[in-house]
Formats: C-alpha cells, sequence, structure tokens
C-alpha cells in the first residue's frame, strides 16, 4: 500500500473567505461539492487543503485525508491492529471509497481511494 496524498481538513462556516485566504497564498479551488472545497496549487497539484461545513454521509469531520493506493488493504491493516474505526469501509456516490479512523491522539483519519 502507497500514500498518494495527504490533505489537512479544515472546518468552515465561511467557504467563500477561506478559498479567497487560500488563493493568497497560490492555492486555487479544484473541487466544490457544496460542503467540502478542495483547494491546490497549480505548480505541485497534490499539495490541498480541503474546507468543510460538514461531511455529507459521515458523522463526523475528519480531520485529515489519507489517500492511498489500496483502501482495502489499509481497512484491513487498520482492523487487525484494533484502532477504532468511526465509519466502516463504503463507496460514496462522489467517486471514493473510504473509511474514517480514529488516530492515538484523537484525531480523526479519512482513509480513502479514488475509484
Amino acid at each position: 500500500m502507497a500514500v498518494r496524498r495527504v490533505v489537512p481538513n479544515i472546518q468552515s462556516g465561511a467557504m467563500q473567505e477561506s478559498r479567497d485566504f487560500y488563493g493568497l497564498l497560490g492555492f486555487e479551488e479544484v473541487m466544490n461539492h457544496g460542503w467540502i472545497m478542495t483547494l491546490a496549487s497549480p505548480s505541485t497539484p497534490a499539495a490541498q487543503v480541503s474546507v468543510m461545513t460538514y461531511d455529507e454521509t459521515a458523522p463526523v469531520i475528519p480531520d485529515l485525508s489519507v489517500e492511498v493506493d489500496d483502501v482495502d488493504a489499509a481497512y484491513a491493516t487498520v482492523r487487525e491492529s484494533g484502532a477504532e474505526i468511526l465509519y466502516p469501509l463504503q463507496d460514496e456516490e462522489w467517486g471514493v471509497r473510504r473509511f474514517f479512523v480514529r488516530d492515538p491522539n484523537g484525531r480523526v483519519v479519512n482513509v480513502l481511494g479514488h475509484q
């Protein structure tokens, strides 16, 4: 299993203002579903930040997202470890397969793979 990218997720009630602020740092909007917006660096597309008002299907807003090349393998490894899974492995309608797990510091990690 390989990590493709790590994206911090920022909870916000001010999506437009957040987009404008991160635009000052060179980020541009690459995805916007209304409840989540992802901004990326044009020169380094894997350098991203996501801004969220809430999560469309999951019970909590994750602190960060980790995209892996094999989300099923990641899920199996995490389950075997005994880590707390907050949201089981599922296919989402917007084209990702994902699950949420809590890290040892209490942070919620969204582990995903694109379909």
